[in-house]
């Protein structure tokens, strides 16, 4: 079993949504994109089966020798499993499809729920120096996410702008205040972040209204316009900051991680 440290630990967030198609993903590579860019040192760990969260960072799926699934079940070094990427600062734990079977095999595990906890807390995460590891999570409140969960300070939730946005965040709180009660007392709401944002929709500022009436602060100021340079920078293997560093997406990604940083100074 490896050793564990007790020292200072990178900030550690799930993005998390049950729901597909909110930008979770998206939101994954662009905000680690930007802490990044503004000079924090960054991991991802890809729990998805579907490996989005790579393919959108550039690695390609016959690079990923080791992966979430060995980080998860096979006790493996972090230093094996931990890949670079095109980006500065940006480093990734690859996922394949390999995944989508841990869920059954960590049934008959006594540890199932805490195994995501443990791998990123061996000594060698001192050696890498990470400012903040973001969580990329399936779109399902399973085994993979409630590991994501215990492992984490705190969760980002991204929110689509559009029609009953609100009401699968219930069923995500739920779970969260469950994680508190049995595994992480000290897991928080990093905040939800409004995605796929149109002004000039009257659903996106309708949604945008009740959000911020139910939830007070824990909505982000910083909203995520629909942008289309976003949308296509993840079929070339990069963040839309790497792709259209003056697009509307880069520059709301840019505003959402520098308000992260600035709630994070204010704790």
């Amino acid at each position: 079993m490896p050793d564990y440290i007790t020292q200072t630990l990178p900030k550690i967030v799930s993005v998390v949504n049950q729901k597909g198609g909110v930008g979770k993903t998206t939101t994954s590579i662009n905000l680690a994109a930007a802490l990044a860019e503004a000079g924090q040192k960054v991991l991802v760990v890809d729990l998805d089966p579907q490996g989005n969260a790579s393919t959108g960072l550039g690695v390609a799926a016959q690079d990923r020798e080791y992966t979430t699934y060995e980080l998860l079940l096979e006790d493996i070094d972090l230093n094996d499993v931990v890949q670079s990427t095109n980006v500065e600062n940006l480093s990734i734990v690859p996922a394949t499809v390999d995944l989508s079977s841990a869920d059954i095999e960590l049934i008959s595990n006594e540890k199932r729920s805490f195994l995501l906890r443990d791998a990123l807390r061996q000594v060698q995460m001192e050696g890498f120096g990470f400012d903040y590891v973001l969580i990329d999570c399936p779109p399902s409140l399973n085994l993979l996410t409630v590991n994501a969960l215990i492992a984490s300070d705190s969760v980002l939730v991204p929110l689509q702008s559009e029609f009953f946005a609100l009401e699968g965040l219930s069923q995500l709180m739920l779970t969260i205040r469950e994680v508190r009660e049995t595994g992480n007392k000290s897991l928080r709401i990093e905040g939800i972040v409004l995605t796929m944002y149109d002004a000039r929709n009257n659903l996106s500022l309708q949604v945008e209204q009740d959000a911020r009436d139910n939830l007070g602060d824990l909505v982000f100021k910083t909203v995520i316009p629909r942008n289309v340079r976003v949308s296509e920078a993840p079929s070339f293997a990069m963040p839309v900051l790497s792709y259209d560093t003056a697009s509307k997406g880069a520059v709301a990604y840019r505003a959402l991680a520098a308000e992260m940083m600035q709630n994070n100074k204010q704790l």
